[in-house]
Formats: structure tokens, C-alpha cells, sequence
């Protein structure tokens, strides 16, 4: 599609902290890839938008923050207490390795866990509650408090696994991987005879915040976002996920415009683009599209998500094909818009 590796891609935006309403290292990050493209701003909430060309208007939408935990108090002992930014499973929590992001930079640590011989009858089978997680920095209160503050973010230890083939995995591809699919796009839309909005949106995992006040004032004609749904993988209902490898999701939905949903159909049936549907009733499908298509006085909305296993974990799985098949329908569907709207 285009000069850009999308594992190096996808290898770049992961390793870049981001937590949900401490952005600002990813936000630098995304402001520099942005600026070859066109008019790059950030606002006050820490969305980044990027904005080029004159016409028919298209807002872009992927959302650049992460789960994530947020430091609560310092026990006697020198253990740190925390509570969640976003969906945490606490499943995941003990014995992982973490991070925590100071204002000196980042420290390492260990989420504490009780030896099976220590357990009590019953244990073994208990979720842990997040009150009860204490992190393990490996110092006493008095020298603890003098390197982590109150209100420090905590993410999983950072990680970037290549497995066999074309899929990688990584703690938060959700929803970098959206943000990948779009920069791929743009490589083929820097010439579109249209007028295209890409916003990186802040705190998606806690209540959508930026995507609900970032369209405002833009006037934008159409919007598509992106993000992750679920991929299948053992233990989970074929009927509720997606297959890796089999192409981007075209969402279908209440609250979704349904001109566009079956246009990028016929858009991905035209190109030769894989894709699958996925149907969501209730009138929500849990990502920016809820908030973007009721802004201001309403703005026509489409979702396209990559399949992903083991969302919300360290361990989440993408495949690259889907990524790049995520692009290509962004792509092919403006361009074809575009067209058609200046015929």
C-alpha cells in the first residue's frame, strides 16, 4: 500500500505511554508523525488533530489513550495503592510486572501476590479486588514517597512480541493499532479532493471524553472510527468475535449511519478488501462512534474495528494484515466519497 512497515509502525506507537488523562508523551509523538501530513493542533484535552486539504469534510477517529492504574496512597510498609483508569481485568493484576510513570521518569515494580503454601482454602478461585492489589517498588514509605506521587499513572510492563506470521502482540494495541490504520490511510489520501480531520482522541477508557467535545465547531460532513473489537480465540462464542486475518469489521449498528456501513461494503467488495460485519444491537457499540455521532447536531458516523484477542491485557493480539486492510477501506471509501460528491 505504501512505503511504511506497519510492524515498526505498530512497534513505535505501543511503546509510547498514554494512560487515560496523562497523554501528553503520546500526544508529542503522534503531533510529529502528524505534522508531514498537514495542520497539526492539540488541545487542551490532549487530542491531536491534523487537518489538510479543502471540500467535502472527513473526520478520522482513533483513540490514543490507554487502561491503566493511578497511585492512591503509599502504605507504612512502602507499598503502593491503586485504583483503575479504565478497564482493568483484575484477573490479570498479580504477579505482573508493571511500571510507574513519575515525574523523574519510570520506576519498575511488581503487583504483589500471596505464595500458594500461604493461601487459605478457596483462594486460588477469588478476582482479586483492586483495593486489595499493593504494588511492590521494593523501598520503605519515607524513601518511596520521595520518587512517586499521588495521581502517578501504572501501566503493564511494556512489551512488543512478533509471533509466527503476520500477528504481534502488544498491551495496547487497543487502540494503537486504529491509530496505525489511519496514518496508513493517510499515505493514500495526501492528494484527495476533499478536506479530512484526523483526531486522536483522548480518554476513550474513561467515558470517551475527547471524542465527545473534539468534532465541535469543525463542521464535519462524515466520520469514521476505529478501533478494536473482538477477535476469536479459544474459550470465547465464534458467534460474538471476529478471525484474525480476515479483514477489517464493518460495523452495523443503531446508532451507526447505515448508508455508510453498506457503502463501505460495497467499497471493500469493489477493491477486493477483506472485511467481516459485525452487528451490534442495544443502539451503542461501546467506542467513539456513540459520542461522534451525536455531536452538535448530529454528524453521519461509521465504524470499522480491527480484530483483536485478549483485549484490555498485556497481551493483546492483532494481526497486520487487518490492520492494513482497515487502511486500505478508510482509503478507497473517501477517495470514492470524494468523488462522487464533486462529480
Amino acid at each position: 500500500m505504501n512505503d511504511i512497515n506497519t510492524k515498526e509502525l505498530l512497534y513505535k506507537l505501543t511503546s509510547v505511554v498514554g494512560v487515560s488523562g496523562a497523554e501528553e508523551n503520546v500526544s508529542k509523538v503522534l503531533k510529529d508523525i502528524l505534522s508531514q501530513y498537514g495542520d497539526v493542533t492539540v488541545d487542551n484535552m490532549n487530542n491531536v488533530f491534523c487537518t489538510f486539504g479543502k471540500g467535502y469534510h472527513f473526520l478520522l477517529d482513533a483513540h490514543l489513550d490507554e487502561i491503566g492504574l493511578i497511585v492512591t496512597s503509599i502504605t507504612d510498609d512502602g507499598f503502593l495503592k491503586v485504583a483503575k483508569c479504565g478497564g482493568i481485568d483484575c484477573r490479570m493484576l498479580l504477579s505482573s510486572e508493571v511500571s510507574i510513570w513519575t515525574k523523574s521518569g519510570e520506576i519498575k515494580g511488581i503487583i504483589s501476590t500471596i505464595p500458594p503454601h500461604l493461601q487459605k482454602d478457596g483462594d486460588e478461585k477469588k478476582i482479586v479486588d483492586i483495593e486489595d492489589v499493593s504494588i511492590d517498588i521494593g523501598l520503605d514509605k519515607e524513601v518511596a514517597e520521595k520518587i512517586v506521587s499521588l495521581g502517578d499513572r501504572v501501566t503493564f510492563r511494556r512489551n512488543f512480541t512478533e509471533l509466527l506470521g503476520t500477528q504481534v502482540s502488544s498491551s495496547v494495541l487497543d487502540d494503537r493499532s486504529g491509530i496505525a490504520a489511519i496514518i496508513l490511510a493517510l499515505e493514500e489520501l495526501k492528494d484527495v479532493n476533499a478536506k479530512i480531520t484526523v483526531m486522536f482522541s483522548c480518554q476513550e477508557e474513561v467515558n470517551m471524553t475527547g471524542s465527545k467535545t473534539g468534532p465541535f465547531g469543525k463542521n464535519i460532513d462524515e466520520a469514521i472510527a476505529v478501533d478494536v473489537s473482538f477477535g476469536y480465540s479459544p474459550l470465547c462464542k465464534k458467534s460474538e468475535c471476529k478471525e484474525l486475518g480476515k479483514g477489517a469489521m464493518i460495523g452495523i449498528s443503531p446508532i451507526l449511519d447505515k448508508n455508510m456501513s453498506h457503502s463501505l461494503i460495497e467499497v471493500a467488495k469493489e477493491n477486493n478488501i477483506p472485511y467481516q460485519l459485525e452487528v451490534m444491537g442495544g443502539g451503542r457499540t461501546g467506542t467513539n462512534a456513540d459520542a461522534i455521532t451525536v455531536s452538535e447536531s448530529g454528524i453521519k458516523t461509521a465504524l470499522i474495528s480491527i480484530p483483536e484477542k485478549y483485549m484490555h491485557s498485556p497481551i493483546e493480539i492483532v494481526d497486520t494484515r487487518d490492520v492494513e486492510s482497515v487502511a486500505k477501506l478508510i482509503a478507497a471509501y473517501v477517495k470514492k466519497r470524494a468523488g462522487e460528491i464533486n462529480a
